[in-house]
């Protein structure tokens, strides 16, 4: 037992160095502050009743200083005003704007219809999703369309934080969430790509044509954007990389419920069983024993199995490379005010990954008012 936990441990200390130091090494991208001078974008955005923030976001687009772009709402049977909020803006906005009604028909995967659907009318050569609830800063199109016509990669994923850290429960998210965006762009890096986020991804059409899109995954409601990911990193190796620029953050609304939360992590958590390529499969088994070392480690101390050195070097070799890697992400990410509820995300973090990677055992989730699997 100890030399199994010690063994997780200086591994895991390993691995978190080294995302530290790929990070660092991510070069970062500043975009020029105007111009059209690229290819022509098109902004998907799937919604199911968000007339209350997707105002906000065109609104955003409007402002963008990069103009070469369209963008299609794809509304899925919203039951709120979200349309007529959509219409309005149509009426004048000064780029074009089209809003995609999608039939309440039942389907598996209601996000990967809508892209799909949306996908088969763009114009553009690039696809870049978001969600109806993200806000986007003026240089947000311009820092892809550099970044793309410098690398000319198949796909690229982009930052993604919360909009807000009004509590503890929001900083809480935002440093765990910036785990899975830092840890998602130095796999990309290192060339294995494990994680991306569907509200900031963009893709060549014709490269999502060419790996026949989300055929093969479209029976898991989750999955829109990671999947994709895998499919074109087999098709096109080391055409899959991130966009480290602080113009391209993309900004959401951290969770108010526990519920809430509960249903999302349910859901992500519930696609590591369909992963095709062996790295996000071992990934996730790796990061749940090095998450279950540190309990079991206090645990085996408690109960008088281990002495206390042991069990400190394991929590060590776990906090210690973590904070420093994550600290760097959230001053990416203009959240340094969240470095300090690092430890307290330490403190819980074993806890729910051993939680949610047990949960997700189970199958079905609640989602946008809807019953999923």
């Amino acid at each position: 037992m100890i030399l199994f936990l010690l063994a997780v441990s200086v591994i895991y200390f390993l691995f978190t160095l080294l995302l530290w130091l790929t990070w660092l090494r991510i070069p970062a991208v500043n975009p020029p502050q105007n111009g059209s001078a690229g290819p022509l974008v098109t902004v998907i955005i799937p919604v199911r009743n968000e007339a209350d923030n997707i105002g906000a976001l065109l609104t955003d687009l409007d402002r963008q200083t990069y103009r070469n772009f369209e963008v299609i709402v794809a509304d899925d049977s919203s039951t709120d005003q979200t349309g007529a909020v959509v219409q309005q803006h149509i009426r004048q906005a000064s780029f074009p704007l089209r809003l995609l009604a999608l039939s309440d028909e039942r389907t598996a995967s209601p996000k990967k219809r809508a892209i799909t659907q949306s996908i088969a009318i763009a114009q553009g050569h690039l696809i870049l999703t978001t969600d109806g609830d993200c806000r986007v800063g003026p240089d947000w199109l311009s820092a892809f369309a550099t970044f793309y016509q410098k690398t000319g990669l198949k796909l690229i994923s982009g930052p993604v934080t919360f909009t807000t850290n009004q509590s503890v429960f929001d900083s809480l998210q935002t440093v765990e969430f910036s785990s899975l965006i830092g840890s998602g762009a130095c796999t990309m890096a290192l060339g294995w790509p494990t994680m991306c986020n569907g509200a900031n991804l963009c893709y060549e059409k014709a490269a999502f044509a060419e790996v026949g899109g989300f055929a093969g995954v479209d029976q898991l409601a989750s999955g829109d954007d990671e999947f994709l990911m895998h499919k074109m990193a087999v098709r096109y190796p080391g055409e899959v990389g991130f966009l480290k620029s602080e113009k391209a953050v993309v900004r959401t609304q951290p969770h108010r419920s526990w519920k809430a939360f509960y249903n999302q992590r349910k859901r992500w958590a519930s696609k590591w069983r369909m992963y095709q390529s062996w790295a996000p499969t071992v990934l996730a088994v790796f990061i749940f024993l090095s998450n279950m070392s540190p309990l079991l480690a206090v645990v085996g101390w408690l109960l008088g199995f281990l002495n206390g050195t042991v069990t400190l070097s394991v929590v060590v070799l776990k906090v210690l490379p973590e904070f420093l890697f994550l600290r760097q992400v959230l001053v990416f990410l203009q959240k340094k005010s969240s470095v300090a509820a690092i430890p307290l995300t330490q403190l819980f973090y074993p806890v729910y990954v051993v939680f949610f990677g047990l949960v997700a055992q189970g199958k079905g989730y609640r989602w946008k008012g809807r019953d999923l699997s």
